[in-house]
């Protein structure tokens, strides 16, 4: 006796459709709504996400925005989440394509440099969310603190690669070499967007390369950082 395979119910197959048609505009709209964030937080900080005002901007009600996110706790950690992204695909992957040692170590400059360049007008999350969270624990906090450790973790290793590479002294502080690179990025986000001093870019990129020079094996490198060969 042959035996038929069963036809594969339609309304079945038609509910998958359905099902992965429904995740996909779901994903759609909440990246939508994510995107929305973003460029609310950083010109108004993470505290002063408002979910009516991404209502407004995404034409959606505010139980519609609400229900992708579940509070607005979960929506700052979200817009955390894709700060840090899209700040590692702009100033991160495109580093590490660099040579280990100083190449890669003065691409991670220069590309935070210009992520913060472009930020003038609106703003850092990392630098405005660590002010506006420095003194709250909490799971916003954690992810903001968690975001900046991991950067940080790797301008620390670019600097020990430096090291390894014979860039740098073996008897240098890598971590002393970290907190004058990151107070430099302070600085220049304080002086270009709050006093709004003109050069002030120029000057964060002169005193990144004396500071590479001051740790560097003498003769390793003597070419200057890109702006300064420029100028």
């Amino acid at each position: 006796m042959t035996v038929t395979a069963l036809p594969v119910p339609r309304k079945r197959a038609a509910s998958s459709a359905g099902s992965a048609r429904a995740l996909h505009k779901g994903q759609q709209t909440r990246a939508a709504i994510l995107d929305a964030a973003l460029a609310q937080a950083s010109h108004v900080g993470l505290e002063g996400l408002s979910i009516g005002t991404l209502a407004d901007v995404t034409g959606m009600s505010k139980s519609g925005v609400f229900a992708h996110f579940g509070s607005r706790e979960e929506l700052q950690i979200a817009v955390i989440r894709e700060y840090h992204t899209r700040f590692e695909e702009e100033v991160f992957f495109p580093a590490v394509r660099e040579a280990r040692g100083l190449p890669r170590l003065r691409a991670l400059f220069e590309g935070w440099v210009r992520r913060v360049s472009v930020e003038l007008d609106s703003g850092c999350i990392y630098i405005s969310g660590a002010t506006e969270f420095d003194d709250r624990p909490g799971p916003v906090r954690d992810a903001l603190a968690s975001m900046v450790r991991a950067w940080q973790s790797a301008l620390e290793r670019a600097i020990r690669l430096s090291v390894e590479a014979g860039h740098l002294r073996a008897d240098m502080d890598v971590l002393q070499m970290l907190f004058e690179v990151h107070g430099l990025i302070l600085a220049l986000h304080h002086d270009a967007r709050f006093l709004r001093i003109p050069g002030a870019i120029d000057r964060a990129r002169v005193a990144f390369d004396r500071i590479v020079r001051f740790y560097m094996v003498p003769g390793a490198d003597a070419a200057p950082a890109p702006a300064a060969a420029a100028r």
